[in-house]
Parts: C-alpha cells; structure tokens; sequence
C-alpha cells in the first residue's frame, strides 16, 4: 500500500483528489494539509512515501518546501502553474513528478506508483515520460492481498454482504467452524486487520468483495 500526503490549500480540489486515490486498491490517503510547513510537521508522526505538494500556498512556497524534506518523501508538484520555469524549480528542488491540475486520476496514479518505487519521472521528456507511466498504469495490490486464496476471498465476499457468524460462514461454505476460523486469522495477518468488520471494509476497498 503506498502511503500519500496531499498538500494544497484549495480544499475541493484537495478533498476530491483524497476522495478518488482512496477508492484506489494500493494508494491511501494518510493525511491533508494545506500548506508547506504542514507538510514538514505531518510528515514528521506520518510517514509517506509519496507526496502531492502545490505551489502557491500559505506559509511559503510548496517547491522550497520540497527541497527541505530530503529523503522523508517523494514529492510529484502538482499544480495551477505548471510552467517550464516551475518545473526546473521543482527539478532543483529534488520533486520526482511535475503535473497540472488538469492531469487525469489514471496518470496521477501510475505517477504515484512510479514515484514510490524509486522512479523519477520529472528529467524525462514527455514522451519517454509517458512510456514509463505505462508500465504503471495497473493498481499493485500488496503481496498480502495478492496471496489471498480463492477460498479467503469468498468469505470476504460473505464477510462484505453481511455474513460474519462463524458458524453461518461454515454452513454457506460447507466447512467446519475451525476451519473458518483458521481462515479469517490468515485473512487478518495477510490485509493487516484485526477483526471481520475491517476485513470486509478492506476488501470491498481493495476490489476483493462487493457490498449489497
């Protein structure tokens, strides 16, 4: 799961790009600010791997801001004023990615997961830009979700409907109680959760089960 920081004092556009990388099956929004010394503060108890910073904010201005977080994040500017001069700064100042606001949520997202995974995408052209972005253009579920088997995955779907007794999965399942239980403890460790209601709220995120 790559962790996101959003930095953009423009609270709709803030709040609605939080909104679309959440629905995301490996990106998670840890935390909004609304200004470059936010960002220093919440990095500091939040980690991120990736953050999205504008450039015009209160408290000073988002590209400098970048340039004082070092190795705590990878920062893609995202922004109003996307001009070549703000992309040089943003080049200096150690950003990984460089988009408009216009920029479409699938781009974003395969620059987050390029970003994360030690890429750098703002000294490329356009084009071998766009390349790169390609090969990123799918959600990677973490290797939890990944190993989850056929079996875990329809008790999640039973778990995100609203069957969660054990001895209710059994009967659906035509398993034993035990059985059921040893598979919900797998399911816990592998989505990182600690009871049948966050594995049904993870699952349904990570595209795993439907809800009703």
């Amino acid at each position: 799961m790559i962790r996101v920081m959003i930095a953009d004092d423009h609270q709709l556009f803030a709040e609605g790009l939080s909104q679309a990388l959440d629905i995301l099956p490996d990106t998670r929004v840890v935390g909004v600010v609304d200004s470059g010394p936010a960002l220093e503060t919440a990095l500091e108890t939040q980690p991120a791997e990736v953050s999205i910073v504008d450039i015009e904010m209160p408290g000073g201005d988002g590209i400098d801001t970048i340039s004082g977080l070092g190795r705590r994040t990878n920062a893609i500017v995202v922004s109003m004023y996307a001009s070549d001069e703000q992309k040089e700064r943003a080049f200096r100042a150690g950003a990984k990615g460089f988009f408009s606001k216009g920029v479409p949520l699938v781009t974003l997202a395969a620059a987050i997961r390029a970003v994360a995974d030690g890429r750098d995408l703002i000294s490329l052209d356009d084009t071998a830009r766009d390349e790169l972005l390609e090969e990123y253009g799918q959600a990677r579920l973490d290797p939890g979700a990944a190993s989850l088997t056929e079996r875990e995955k329809e008790i999640l779907q039973l778990l995100a409907v609203g069957v969660s007794a054990t001895d209710e999965l059994a009967d659906r399942l035509y398993i034993s109680q035990k059985t059921v239980k040893n598979h919900l403890a797998s399911i816990f460790q592998k989505l990182a959760v600690s009871d049948r209601t966050q594995a049904a709220i993870e699952a349904i995120r990570l595209g795993i089960a439907r809800p009703n």
